[in-house]
């Protein structure tokens, strides 16, 4: 019998991401010495999960997931207290998995959602549809095809020659078709592409593609759907790889900027924040899009360094997104 095969094509912009991740990874590893991934992993690991669990409607600040992070006690509601000490277990012992063992897959299940669901650990036993508002945008297969899906999509995964960032990919996507638990599959399904990349190259552990993910979370769900509706996960690679290669992109300028752990020493500003800031006092009402025409940088990188200042404290937005203005903290 024939091997299951996910449907999906290569794009030229799958290619072309492909080729520069590798590249950019390339660097990272070589520049970032030891020193500064142990000074950095601390900041990052904050980041995934708080972005991981902000996109399933967490509302705790990187703030508080540091606070948790250090062992110290928070002021927020219960459960997501518990979905992020469970998340910081799950990366924390997720060099010990390997992404093609179904038995790793179940236990990571069991450390994301312990004390939030009944059946943690175990394929889900009755139908789920995947809503978007009050409408279902997804059903997912019968329960009783979920454990011989999950076995097809393992087997796939361990014996297919595709590129792991590809791969990754597909597997993200397909896991989220299946949806194979009654809950957590989101943050699962980014958990385990972070594992699958880490098999291709360890400094994956320390970077923060969750985080870029929720900052485009209506394109993330936006992929999903495309890609569901066309039978292929083309739409769906190509918009992690390009999340994949920003959170590189960030990485390196952390990096090569020195940015230590800003929630407590402090942001070291780069260039391009000092230019954002001097343009926010000029104008409080200026917009992104005249931020970046008016500093020659792209929107993705405006919108970046805009969350990192308002992480440190540095600015703030009041007011609604198109009518109110900026208040510098500074």
């Amino acid at each position: 019998m024939a091997k299951y095969t996910p449907p999906f094509t290569l794009s030229n912009k799958t290619l072309t991401l492909v080729a520069k991740i590798s590249e950019s990874i390339g660097r990272l590893t070589v520049q970032q010495e030891q020193a500064k991934l142990l000074r950095l992993r601390k900041v990052n690991r904050m980041k995934t999960v708080q972005g991981s669990l902000a996109i399933e409607g967490s509302t705790l600040t990187q703030q508080q997931i540091t606070a948790i992070l250090d062992g110290k006690r928070v002021i927020a509601p219960p459960k997501e207290v518990q979905e992020a000490h469970n998340a910081i277990n799950s990366y924390a012992t997720i060099t010990q998995w390997h992404p093609t063992t179904e038995s790793h897959l179940l236990n990571a299940h069991l450390q994301m959602m312990t004390g939030l669901v009944k059946d943690a650990g175990m394929y889900r036993q009755d139908g789920v549809g995947v809503m978007s508002g009050e409408h279902v945008v997804h059903m997912a297969p019968q329960a009783e095809r979920v454990p011989k899906l999950m076995a097809e999509l393992l087997d796939w995964l361990e014996t297919c020659d595709v590129h792991p960032l590809v791969a990754s990919s597909v597997f993200h996507y397909e896991f989220e078709f299946i949806h194979p638990f009654s809950d957590g599959n989101g943050r699962i399904g980014r958990l385990w592409q972070t594992l699958i990349l880490s098999k291709w190259h360890e400094v994956f552990i320390n970077i923060p593609v969750e985080s870029m993910v929720f900052q485009h979370q209506e394109d993330y769900y936006a992929a999903i759907r495309q890609s569901t509706q066309k039978s292929d996960s083309a739409p769906f690679i190509e918009f992690m790889l390009q999340m994949i290669f920003d959170a590189i992109t960030e990485a390196k300028s952390a990096g090569s900027e020195g940015l230590s752990d800003g929630l407590n020493e402090g942001l070291k500003l780069s260039p391009i924040d000092n230019v954002i800031m001097t343009l926010m006092e000029q104008d409080c009402y200026i917009t992104n899009t005249q931020l970046a025409e008016q500093s020659g940088k792209s929107q993705s990188t405006i919108e970046r360094r805009i969350k990192r200042l308002k992480d440190a404290g540095l600015i703030k937005r009041i007011g609604a997104k198109k009518t109110g203005y900026w208040q510098l903290n500074h």
